[in-house]
C-alpha cells in the first residue's frame, strides 16, 4: 500500500517538470536572439492613379487628386514646389498629415492655352523610413496640346569660385508688356531652379517664342529682384526658343547706389557717417553756420561707415552745438544737420597691426587712433639685432590711419622700433607723450615658397591676379599691365585657389555688373586646380585662358 502511493505522487510531479524544463527553454531562446524588425524599407512610394491624369489637356478642373501605393507625407512642399508659370495664390496642399493621397486645390485662375508643371522636387516621402519620390512631376495643358520645349544652361558665380545653390532661373516672354521691370514687378512667364550637384538647369515645357533668361538667388522666394539683397544674373541677348544652345549665367551682386545716412557725434572731435554703395570720390563739407570746418576723413574697418574728424570747438561743458553736413557724388546731393556737444577728449595712442613674425613680402605697420600731421623720422629708431640703425621710409595711409615702415628685410634677424617722444604729431597738435618700443622678426627665406605664373592666350590687359585661402579671402594680389610672367615670392605655404579678372576699366579692382544698364560684370577666370605651395619649393605653374 505504501509502494502504490508513492509511485501516484511521481507520476504528477511529471507534467509539472516538463512545463519547467519548457519554459526555461523559451527563456533561453529569448535570451540568445531577437526581433529585428527586418530588412529597412529603401523603396520610394508609387504613383497609382492621378486624376485628373497627368499630362492631361484641355484641362478644367480646380483640383489635381494623386493616390500612391503606401502612406506619404509632405516634407518642406511650399519651399520645394516649383510651379511654372508661377501663379498669384499658391495652391492649397492636403492633407498635412500621412495620407495615401494628396490633393493640390488651385486658388488661382489658370490661364488659356497654356501649359503648367509642377515639380514637387523631394517633398513626398513614405511616412515610414522618409524615402523620397524624387523630383516627381505633374504637367497638363489648359490647352490642346502640352508644350514640350526647353532650355538648358549652368549657373556660376561671377567673383567666387563656388557656385550659390537653388538659384531661381526664369524665362519671361518679350511681348508688347515687357519692359525691364518686370524682374521688380512681374511674375515670370517660366520658371525652374538649379541642381545642388553641378548647378545646371533646365526649364521644360516652354511654347515657342521670344524670351529673356534672369536669374536670382532669392531671399524672400517671390520671383521678384530685391537688388538690396539679392544676386542676378541675364543673359544680355533675347532668346529664340526652340533653342538648342546651352546657356551660362553669372549670378552677381549689384553694387548698392549712394545713400548716406545722418552723422552722429562719436566723440569730442569726431562724427560717425554710415553709408550704402560706393563711397570713393564722394565730396564732403562740413560747416558751423556759415563757416567751412576743416575736416578728416578715415574708414571705420570692417564697416560700412566713415569717421569724421574736426578740432573741438569752444564751448561750456553742457553746451550743445550744431554742424551741418554738406554730401555730393554725381547726381547724388544730402544735406544733413546734427548736434554735438562737449565731450573729453582721448590721447593719441600707437599701436601695431603687424604681427610679431613679420613676413620678408610684407611691410611693418603702425596704427593710430587720430589722423597724423606730421611724422618726424629723427625721433623713430629702426636697430637690428646688433643694435646697427636699418635705413627705412614711411607711408601714411590717412584714410586707414596707417603708417608703413618700408625697410630691407633680412632673413632670421630681429628688430626693434622705436618711437621717441614726439616722433607723432596728430591734427590735434597732441603728441606721443611716452617712448614706444616694438619688437619683431623675420624666419628663414626657406620658409617660404615661390610661384611663378606663365599666362597664356590672356584676352586684354590690363589683369588681376589673385590667390585665394580655402576661404576665399584674398591673400596676395598681382596687377600686371603687359607681363604674362607673375611671379609670387616668398609666400605663406598653403594650397590656394588663383583667379585671373580682366580690369576692363583699369580701375585696379574687380566690378559687378548692374541690371537695368544691361552690364555684366568684369569677367574672372578660375584656375581649374588647387595650387599646393610649399616651403623651400619653387613653383612654376601654367595657366591656358579659354575664356
Amino acid at each position: 500500500m505504501l509502494f502504490c502511493h508513492s509511485k501516484k505522487h511521481t507520476l504528477k510531479k511529471v507534467p509539472i517538470l516538463f512545463f519547467i524544463l519548457l519554459l526555461l527553454s523559451i527563456i533561453g531562446c529569448a535570451k540568445r536572439g531577437s526581433i529585428t524588425g527586418g530588412t529597412k524599407d529603401t523603396i520610394a512610394p508609387v504613383l497609382k492613379l492621378s486624376f485628373p491624369k497627368n499630362f492631361s489637356t484641355n484641362f478644367n478642373s480646380k483640383s489635381i487628386k494623386l493616390t500612391f501605393d503606401e502612406y506619404v507625407k509632405l516634407k518642406d512642399v511650399n519651399k520645394q514646389l516649383i510651379i511654372s508659370p508661377p501663379l498669384t495664390k499658391n495652391p492649397q496642399i492636403l492633407p498635412l498629415s500621412a495620407s495615401k493621397s494628396i490633393t493640390i486645390n488651385f486658388l488661382d485662375s489658370l490661364k488659356t492655352n497654356t501649359t503648367y508643371s509642377l515639380n514637387f522636387g523631394q517633398s513626398i516621402e513614405d511616412n515610414n523610413e522618409g524615402n523620397p519620390y524624387p523630383q516627381f512631376k505633374y504637367v497638363f495643358s489648359t490647352g490642346p496640346f502640352i508644350d514640350s520645349l526647353s532650355l538648358k544652361g549652368t549657373i556660376k558665380d561671377a567673383l567666387e569660385k563656388t557656385p550659390e545653390k537653388a538659384v531661381t532661373v526664369m524665362l519671361y516672354e518679350m511681348n508688347e508688356k515687357f519692359n525691364d521691370s518686370v524682374v521688380y514687378k512681374n511674375n515670370p512667364s517660366y520658371i525652374s531652379s538649379s541642381t545642388d550637384v553641378d548647378s545646371s538647369f533646365k526649364i521644360e515645357n516652354i511654347k515657342a517664342g521670344k524670351y529673356f533668361l534672369v536669374a536670382l538667388k532669392e531671399s524672400s522666394s517671390n520671383y521678384r529682384f530685391d537688388a538690396k539683397t539679392e544676386k542676378i544674373g541675364f543673359n544680355n541677348s533675347v532668346i529664340t526658343i526652340p533653342n538648342d544652345s546651352l546657356f551660362e549665367i553669372k549670378l552677381f551682386k549689384e553694387t548698392e547706389k549712394l545713400k548716406v545716412f545722418k552723422p552722429s557725434q562719436s566723440s569730442g572731435n569726431s562724427a560717425i557717417l554710415g553709408y550704402e554703395g560706393d563711397i570713393k570720390d564722394v565730396k564732403l563739407t562740413l560747416k558751423k553756420g556759415n563757416e567751412i570746418v576743416p575736416i578728416r576723413v578715415t574708414n571705420i574697418p570692417k564697416k560700412d561707415s566713415l569717421q569724421l574728424w574736426f578740432k573741438p570747438f569752444k564751448m561750456e561743458k553742457s553746451a550743445i552745438d550744431s554742424l551741418q553736413l554738406s554730401i555730393s557724388k554725381n547726381t547724388y546731393l544730402k544735406d544733413y544737420s546734427f548736434k554735438i556737444k562737449a565731450q573729453k577728449k582721448d590721447s593719441l595712442i600707437v599701436t601695431s597691426q603687424s604681427t610679431k613674425v613679420l613676413p620678408l613680402n610684407e611691410e611693418y605697420v603702425l596704427k593710430t587712433n587720430f589722423p597724423l600731421s606730421k611724422i618726424d623720422k629723427s625721433k623713430i629708431q629702426l636697430m637690428n639685432k646688433d643694435s646697427i640703425a636699418i635705413p627705412y621710409k614711411t607711408e601714411y595711409d590717412e584714410i586707414n590711419l596707417a603708417i608703413k615702415i618700408i625697410f630691407k628685410k633680412e632673413p632670421l634677424e630681429k628688430y626693434t622700433l622705436k618711437l621717441l617722444p614726439d616722433a607723432l604729431i596728430d591734427f590735434l597738435d597732441q603728441t606721443n607723450k611716452k617712448p614706444v618700443t616694438f619688437a619683431f622678426e623675420t624666419k628663414n627665406i626657406s620658409d617660404y615658397g615661390n610661384l611663378r605664373l606663365n599666362l597664356e592666350n590672356v584676352k586684354i590687359f590690363p589683369i588681376i591676379i589673385e590667390l585665394t585661402d580655402k576661404k576665399g579671402e584674398v591673400k596676395y594680389t598681382y596687377y600686371s599691365e603687359n607681363s604674362n610672367q607673375i611671379d609670387f615670392n616668398l609666400i605663406q605655404p598653403a594650397v590656394y585657389s588663383l583667379r585671373l579678372i580682366y580690369d576692363e576699366n583699369k580701375n585696379k579692382v574687380w566690378d559687378s555688373g548692374n541690371f537695368l544698364e544691361k552690364k555684366q560684370p568684369e569677367n574672372v577666370i578660375y584656375f581649374p586646380k588647387e595650387i599646393d605651395v610649399r616651403a623651400n619649393w619653387d613653383v612654376q605653374q601654367s595657366f591656358i585662358l579659354k575664356e
